[in-house]
């Protein structure tokens, strides 16, 4: 195999499509954010491209017995009423730092062929502790993008996150400026250390507000409650243990 193949499955007609990213990052939000779209707009979405790499970890994913190889995926999903969307997907991020630029200028390539010149780029931002209210913090490639996102409701703050924005989410800002896209990270507070719905639907309320489609969220509610009963659990042992949740001073956004 090459060190990146892309096979391309299917071609479709897109009305100025927006690429959305969600793959693995701080509290799996840009991922449960992105599955979440897909679940909702089944019926619109199309599976285009399957990108395979020698970047990501050397295993098969395995479903009823059958395996396949680990891959990313882009879904394109024709909106009504909205802006037509490439779902970028995947199980895992790049292995090395030229990985992540090899990958993310395919990813852009892509995007390009199906006439995109908008990204947003989807994940979390590590509080290091349990939180009740979910605030979106933003980063920009340009400054015009500031205002409508600002009327959003997203955030932006002076030097945060911390230490930058690493990965794919980052590069998709970085490369994508340089090469004439409009590109956005819009990332949902979450304590860092729990898979969190909660911070996902935080998000994708942004994007709808901003790309103008609807959604129903019943399925990641109840996801929610799951991880409700968790953070209850462990709130009960640190009360019965006298143990604190353990944090991380040093954590940055990997998206």
């Amino acid at each position: 195999m090459d060190e990146l193949e892309i096979d391309a499955v299917a071609e479709v007609e897109l009305d100025d499509p927006v690429l959305v990213e969600g793959l693995p990052g701080v509290g799996h939000v840009g991922t449960l954010a992105v599955e979440h779209l897909l679940e909702e707009l089944e019926g619109e979405s199309t599976l285009v491209r399957r990108l395979y790499s020698r970047e990501f970890p050397p295993q098969v994913s395995v479903e009823d017995g059958v395996s396949e190889l680990t891959c990313a995926e882009i879904h394109a999903v024709e909106v009504p009423d909205g802006r037509d969307l490439l779902l970028l997907t995947g199980d895992h991020q790049a292995q090395s730092n030229a990985g992540h630029y090899t990958l993310t200028d395919a990813f852009l390539d892509v995007a390009e062929e199906f006439g995109a010149t908008e990204v947003y780029a989807l994940g979390g931002v590590p509080t290091g502790e349990l939180i009740e209210e979910y605030a979106v913090v933003g980063a920009v490639s340009d400054e015009s993008l500031l205002e409508a996102l600002e009327d959003a409701g997203v955030e932006f703050r002076e030097d945060e996150p911390a230490g930058g924005i690493v990965g794919v989410s980052g590069l998709l800002l970085g490369l994508g400026e340089r090469r004439g896209f409009e590109a956005t990270c819009l990332m949902g507070e979450t304590s860092g250390y729990l898979v969190d719905p909660k911070s996902a639907r935080a998000v994708l309320e942004v994007l709808e507000a901003v790309l103008g489609f609807e959604l129903d969220y019943e399925s990641l509610d109840e996801r929610a409650d799951e991880m409700e009963e968790v953070i209850g659990k462990i709130q009960e042992m640190e009360q019965q243990q006298g143990m604190d949740v353990p944090t991380d001073d040093d954590l940055r956004y990997i998206g």
